[in-house]
């Protein structure tokens, strides 16, 4: 019998792994709500949609175990915007240290700032097909929903503080509430501290007195007040709030980045001791990291958001991503598309028996990896691959590229239908040639003395080779007089006619090219040293 649980992947085992905690704890599992966050302060990136994706996977291998569960996506849209990102308006710091729920949106398409970084990874997620409840911050506090929570939390603010600062060193709430109020005479939310909690009145009293962000000091305008807790006139500091959303909606299950440990440590504590509500089970995750190896940020503009991502690549790509590995950082480039539209086929390919994995364990894997993706609703066996899409993109002339694809298309055999349901791939392809492949240098190959050898000889003689046929022959016998490993010279040829290590037939691939324009290229390359 094998020991793996469901299909295999980490997104099975977390699944059975929390269905095994809550029965030990011994609360109800009628309905298993996972949680994930979504940053409304900034323009998200495609690391702000893996939770989302990450946490509906976990609900779906709930549901394929028999439980109801639910996944709830949380905007903090009550958050104050601490610095106007790289690329913004800058009309945008004239609201500093507002809550973003509050200041106009600069593009005038949604109620508010917060608003239209929200719809941005919603639409994101509504694109993929991911389905969620949506929450939001505003909305939650102002319902006074949360008002029980705050209470409890500020009736115990001292102990609080205490091992806020035995857990993370921060000392600042050993002094003041750990509740931001929205000052009413300036409107920041920052600014002002909680210094008393009137448990009866249910307010809390504050004085408008500054605070320093980023190294930044922001003065206060000085003023003195009292706001009640069972609205939006403030909210709880992140090394709280988290404990009362969980607790509020009964949160089993919420994945979190390292960056944010020290609070998530400190929630869990809060959550249990002072809450009475066992924490949501954890799994922490990773950072996305820009080219330079950069943390991906939207303050300092490096942000590479869903919606560039769903312009070169398909949505179920952008799922394989989020997917198909928990642990570890990742590096995210425009390259990064390809690559997971590529590594998409492949999966499919296993899936549907055209690879063959012997490893049982490893092809059941990644056929249920495959299956999640697809949201457990059937894999769809695509006739024309990407990989023999984007190699005919690369080749197409740039004024009809998409026309010349799909004429080629009909050629090879593949009927009208399986072309116009490849639509979306050749798009992608086609805006990946035009946008990117055209400002992005290819890199040099060194060969050796011998492989350059090869090459000039092989162009040499392609110019004359009067078919398909003939310049495949041509390649095998080229590698084979020249005692080269003939996959090694293929990925050479690939590479300086494509910038890649693969692609269609080659001898199909040059007659559509042009013997003269190929056999020019590669002594092209050869000459400027590759």
């Amino acid at each position: 019998m094998s020991s793996e649980i469901g299909r295999g992947t980490w997104i099975d085992k977390a699944a059975d792994a929390l269905v095994r905690r809550e029965r030990s704890l011994g609360r109800s599992t009628d309905l298993i709500v996972t949680e994930s966050g979504l940053g409304a302060s900034g323009i998200p990136h495609v690391g702000s949609l893996a939770d989302a994706v990450r946490s509906y996977a976990v609900a779906l291998a709930l549901r394929d175990m028999g439980f109801r569960s639910e996944a709830v996506a949380f905007s903090d849209d009550m958050d104050g915007l601490r610095k106007v990102p790289a690329g913004m308006p800058a009309g945008l710091e004239e609201h500093l240290l507002k809550p973003v729920c509050f200041i106009p949106d600069p593009f005038d398409c949604h109620e508010s700032y917060g608003a239209h970084n929200s719809w941005l990874l919603r639409d994101a997620l509504d694109r993929c097909d991911i389905e969620y409840a949506h929450r939001s911050g505003y909305e939650t506090y102002e319902s006074g929903k949360l008002a029980p929570y705050i209470d409890k939390i500020l009736r115990s603010w001292e102990s609080i503080g205490a091992k806020i600062e035995e857990l993370t060193g921060q000392t600042k709430f050993t002094r003041v509430l750990p509740y931001y109020p929205l000052c009413e005479e300036c409107g920041r939310i920052y600014t002002a501290e909680g210094n008393s909690y009137d448990s009866e009145a249910r307010e809390v009293s504050y004085v408008c007195t500054g605070v320093t962000i980023r190294r930044k000091a922001v003065k206060g305008c000085g003023h003195v007040g009292s706001v009640g807790i069972d609205g939006a006139g403030g909210k709880l500091s992140w090394k709280v709030e988290f404990a009362a959303r969980w607790a509020l909606q009964d949160v089993r299950f919420e994945a979190y980045g390292k960056d944010i440990a020290d609070s998530v440590r400190v929630n869990d504590w809060v959550s249990r001791e002072v809450l009475g509500f066992e924490p949501p089970m954890h799994l922490r995750y990773e950072m996305f990291l820009d080219a330079t190896g950069g943390k991906i940020s939207k303050s300092e503009g490096n942000v590479f958001t869903p919606q560039v991502w769903l312009r070169y690549a398909s949505p179920k790509s952008l799922i394989l991503y989020m997917l198909r590995r928990f642990k570890g950082t990742r590096r995210l480039t425009l390259s990064t598309t390809q690559a997971t539209m590529l590594q998409l086929e492949r999966l499919t390919d296993v899936y549907f028996g055209r690879e063959r994995i012997e490893n049982p364990r490893k092809r059941s894997k990644m056929r249920g990896l495959l299956e999640y993706v697809y949201g457990l609703g059937g894999v769809k066996e695509d006739e024309i691959s990407y990989s023999l899409v984007l190699s005919l993109a690369e080749v197409a002339p740039r004024e009809r590229r998409e026309a010349f694809v799909h004429s080629r298309l009909l050629s090879y055999g593949f009927s009208e239908v399986d072309v116009q349901d490849s639509r979306g791939k050749i798009r992608y392809a086609s805006r990946w040639i035009e946008d990117v492949r055209g400002r992005v240098s290819r890199r040099s190959i060194k060969l050796s003395e011998k492989m350059r050898k090869a090459v000039e000889v092989f162009a040499s003689e392609v110019e004359g080779a009067p078919s398909a046929d003939e310049i495949q022959n041509l390649v095998f016998e080229t590698a084979r007089k020249n005692q080269l490993d003939t996959r090694r010279f293929f990925e050479v040829l690939y590479r300086l006619v494509l910038g890649r290590s693969e692609g269609p037939r080659m001898g199909p691939l040059i007659m559509d090219l042009g013997r003269k324009q190929v056999a020019q290229k590669l002594m092209d390359r050869v000459k400027a040293g590759s």
